[in-house]
């Protein structure tokens, strides 16, 4: 009896350290400011008085995205910010177009896990793992109308039109701001740059091809 009564105690403490947790973030970082005159909401934005919500809170259209430029796509994103009835809900979505040859390079969503659906043209995508046991893994597939993949939350992601028309596809994504980190972008174009003596170390190349990089971005 006693043995039953351990058992159903240690269920119990499980269970309430089960659910001691915090929230997932919904933004980069948070620094305690003891001032509401200039604090922010964390985690969500203001919610409107529900007597005065109305259809259009949680409607928006996405219009074909603008593909010529030199990566030859677009990403439409319709989060929160762009569709104000998703605050709370933790999902939002991505319309991404892509001309012949266009790319979404590497990058990584630090709040979503991104499930991606093809809805016209070929595409070639991938992820890579983190790197456990030392090895950073990828998984790649080609995808034609209809298929489905799925990058799971943070791992650097890519996009890539292999066929000889145009490419549309939709993304879904398990927060409402699921953030975007580009790798390019963020390693060499940061604001202020990282310094070059960390950079020539870390891709073991010549300050001349670091900065050539750097003008890239």
């Amino acid at each position: 009896m006693k043995a039953i009564y351990f058992l159903v105690g240690l269920l119990a403490l499980a269970s309430s350290f089960a659910s001691a947790y915090d929230p997932s973030p919904l933004q980069d970082f948070c620094v305690a400011l003891n001032d509401t005159q200039n604090a922010v909401f964390v985690n969500g934005n203001i919610c409107r008085d529900p007597k005065v919500v109305v259809a259009e809170d949680f409607f928006k259209h996405v219009d074909l995205g603008n593909v010529v430029n030199k990566l030859g796509s677009n990403v439409t994103p319709v989060s929160v910010n762009e569709l104000p009835g998703l605050n709370t809900l933790g999902i939002s979505l991505a319309r991404l177009d892509f001309a012949p040859k266009g790319l979404i390079p590497p990058h990584t969503h630090p709040r979503a896990t991104e499930i991606l659906t093809v809805l016209e043209g070929t595409l070639f995508v991938g992820f890579v793992t983190s790197n456990q046991n030392n090895t950073n893994r990828l998984f790649t597939k080609v995808l034609n109308k209809g298929d489905v993949f799925v990058f799971p939350i943070g791992l650097i992601h890519f996009q890539f039109n292999v066929g000889y028309g145009n490419a549309v596809a939709i993304s879904g994504l398990s927060s409402q701001n699921p953030g975007v980190i580009t790798i390019a972008n963020a390693v060499f174009g940061s604001t202020p740059p990282i310094s070059p003596e960390v950079l020539t170390k870390a891709f073991q190349v010549d300050k001349k091809v670091i900065n050539y990089l750097e003008k890239q971005f």
